[in-house]
């Protein structure tokens, strides 16, 4: 198992974290009220964290008494793709990243934190991570999912996100990203259609947030 992104962690630690930059602000967020009143009533459930590692993240979480797996899943982005547009379409490379990434049991998870990671996926990249997820979450669990939802914008921020409470996050900036595709209800349905259910949640700053079942 590849582990240079990976941190799992059951109790606070307090040498986890990563600097990011100084650019941050905080967000009221109903797909993650959402989320976390899905756990609510099961104990030491693992989730997955595809921010990176985070002592926000870590804190709340354990404390609840569940489980974090966190990976920094756009630097690994980064690493496997690198700039080249090609790659991301690369079935080589689509394997280095999903094992990279995502290499776990079968229903090892009971929920998954993706963020804002798809939407700068190549279209083939997104639809293997969301399979691959399918079969290392155990059901029921959720997904958390964020989307622009702007057709024309042609760059968009990229955050590190951090769980303030369980309705509210800190969203640091690190640095803008171009989009690989406009995701529309549609295509997120489609690419979310072995799923159980989705659910959107549009916001006034054309965030989409999605919360999906297993």
């Amino acid at each position: 198992m590849n582990s240079r992104f990976r941190t799992e962690t059951s109790a606070p630690s307090a040498s986890l974290g990563r600097t990011g930059p100084a650019t941050a602000q905080t967000r009221n967020s109903n797909g993650l009220d959402q989320f976390f009143s899905s756990l609510e009533g099961r104990d030491t459930l693992s989730i997955l964290d595809f921010s990176g590692a985070s002592q926000a993240n870590v804190s709340f979480i354990t404390n609840l008494g569940h489980r974090i797996y966190s990976e920094d899943v756009l630097s690994s982005i980064d690493e496997v793709f690198g700039s080249d547009p090609e790659a991301h379409s690369n079935p080589v490379r689509i394997e280095m990243f999903l094992n990279q990434v995502l290499d776990f049991k079968e229903e090892q998870f009971d929920g998954a934190l993706v963020w804002d990671v798809l939407q700068f996926l190549s279209p083939a990249t997104a639809q293997a991570t969301l399979d691959r997820l399918f079969h290392i979450l155990r059901p029921p669990s959720y997904v958390l999912a964020f989307f622009n939802a702007s057709e024309k914008i042609t760059s968009i921020p990229s955050y590190h996100y951090r769980i303030t409470d369980s309705k509210t996050l800190m969203l640091s900036q690190r640095g803008n990203r171009v989009p690989t595709q406009f995701f529309n209800n549609r295509s997120i349905e489609k690419m979310f259609q072995r799923y159980e259910s989705i659910k959107f949640f549009l916001t006034r700053d054309n965030l989409r947030e999605v919360i999906v079942k297993r």
